[in-house]
């Protein structure tokens, strides 16, 4: 089995793109059951954030998977194929495994170094598991990119100098109502996203900071943790005529925020600067809202720009207080980004090396296990046939024999062990492995019955 990844990314579609391609929990689920409805694909596993979709797969072919997994996607998104096909890009095996990795790392986000993908990935995965759809292949990459994922923010630098989507969001926000501390900030949701834009808000200690969403607990469970104010949804319309700075990321496929209801906010705030910034997709604040007085509209396309012109932004987490860009000294903030991104990509080679190595292994694992069952088959049978004919044997002899044959067994067993376990770690092992099987009269059937995964797995 090979692994496959096919998707969209900020890097590969516009966003009115990406957001044609957002799917709900229901479109997620038909997805990757209509993938797994086809014949190359054993195992899948879908990624759906606010700037990709990308499916992760085990297929037994290359060709046959893509085609399955581009017509799954095409089919349940309703993009034309064509116009997919532009913007798809497909990783297999080794380029795929360091994709993952690049992935979790969060190297290939939108904002480098952003943390969150972590927690989607880990979601990500806990999914495909209750629904049967990921097996040992994903689980075992999944799992391990998780661990690279957590190793590039414990080990490295990339923290120090990564740039948050939510930190600039509120930058982008401050430039246009002013210092944060005199802000009153609405947050619109009460997912994972919007839990780390309240964070972070109350971190920064604005003036205020409300939260509204359409499930009272979960509205009520955020505000407690980060210190805001609970709001029912009926009280949003008066929650935006009191808030500078509105971030919102709902999930839900409509605008939440339209133009007739941010209009008649702005007329009340005597078309005061408000910022909109919007996390969601597909968006949550209606394009028309741009066009208000006052309002200024930042969507992650936008922010998708900023970033592109400001390459050397950083954000400084190691307790330093945030300063702007003109108050850094850039040559010394690029330097250490730079080494920080070196740092995490030299992590990342080292295990897609480790990582395939580690899975040569474990395939030639079930050869030499069945290897072992037959040499102590042939001892088992043969030791009992000793017995049958010495009856006249001590106990304590008969042990004796028993130990002798079984030394004389592992150490003939050592070496081919050994060895085949060696030949696979440098990509060696595959005629050797043959040859084994071949030499001892192997059973396909003996070597597939030990290679069955445990059921169960837990998340890193």
């Amino acid at each position: 089995m090979s692994v496959i990844v096919m998707g969209l990314s900020h890097r590969s579609a516009p966003m009115s793109l990406l957001e044609s391609a957002a799917l709900d929990q229901f479109g997620a689920a038909a997805l990757t059951q209509q993938v797994m409805a086809g014949e190359n694909v054993d195992e899948v596993l879908l990624l759906a954030t606010c700037n990709r979709l990308e499916v992760y797969a085990s297929a037994s072919t290359f060709h046959g998977g893509i085609a399955e997994i581009g017509e799954a996607i095409a089919t349940v998104t309703g993009i034309d194929r064509e116009i997919l096909n532009e913007h798809l890009y497909v990783h297999y095996e080794d380029r795929a495994i360091a994709h993952a990795f690049t992935v979790a790392c969060g190297l290939d986000a939108m904002a480098v170094g952003e943390a969150q993908i972590l927690g989607q990935l880990r979601d990500a995965l806990a999914r495909g598991q209750q629904a049967g759809e990921v097996g040992s292949v994903l689980n075992s990459l999944v799992q391990h990119a998780l661990r690279v994922g957590k190793r590039a923010h414990s080990e490295t630098d990339l923290d120090r100098y990564s740039a948050s989507l939510v930190e600039i969001s509120l930058r982008r926000a401050a430039e246009h109502v002013g210092p944060l501390e005199n802000a009153r900030v609405l947050v619109v949701g009460a997912g994972a996203m919007s839990s780390l834009v309240a964070t972070t808000a109350a971190r920064h200690g604005v003036a205020a900071l409300d939260v509204v969403n359409r499930t009272a607990a979960r509205t009520e469970r955020l505000a407690a943790a980060t210190g805001a104010t609970a709001r029912d949804w009926s009280q949003l319309p008066e929650a935006l005529r009191n808030s500078d700075i509105i971030l919102s990321c709902t999930g839900a496929l409509g605008h939440v925020l339209d133009v007739d209801l941010v209009a008649d906010s702005q007329a009340w705030r005597n078309n005061a600067p408000a910022a909109f910034i919007d996390l969601a997709l597909p968006r949550d604040v209606a394009p028309g809202v741009a066009e208000l007085p006052g309002a200024l509209v930042v969507g992650l396309e936008d922010l998708g720009e900023y970033l592109r012109a400001h390459p050397r932004l950083g954000v400084r987490r190691d307790g330093a207080k945030d300063v702007g860009e003109g108050d850094i000294d850039h040559a010394r903030d690029a330097a250490r980004g730079a080494e920080a991104l070196r740092q995490v990509q030299d992590l990342i080679v080292g295990e897609v090396a480790a990582f395939l190595a580690n899975r040569r292994q474990v395939a030639v694992g079930p050869t030499v296990a069945a290897l072992r069952a037959v040499a102590s088959e042939v001892m088992t049978a043969e030791l009992s046939r000793l017995d049958a004919r010495l009856p006249e044997l001590s106990t304590t002899q008969r042990a004796e024999v028993h130990r002798s044959v079984h030394r004389v067994v592992e150490k003939l067993l050592h070496t081919p062990t050994v060895r085949v376990k060696e030949l696979a770690g440098s990509g060696q092992a595959g005629d050797y492995t043959q040859a084994l099987r071949e030499l001892f009269d192997l059973d396909h059937h003996d070597v597939a019955t030990v290679s069955r995964p445990p059921a169960g797995g837990g998340l890193a």
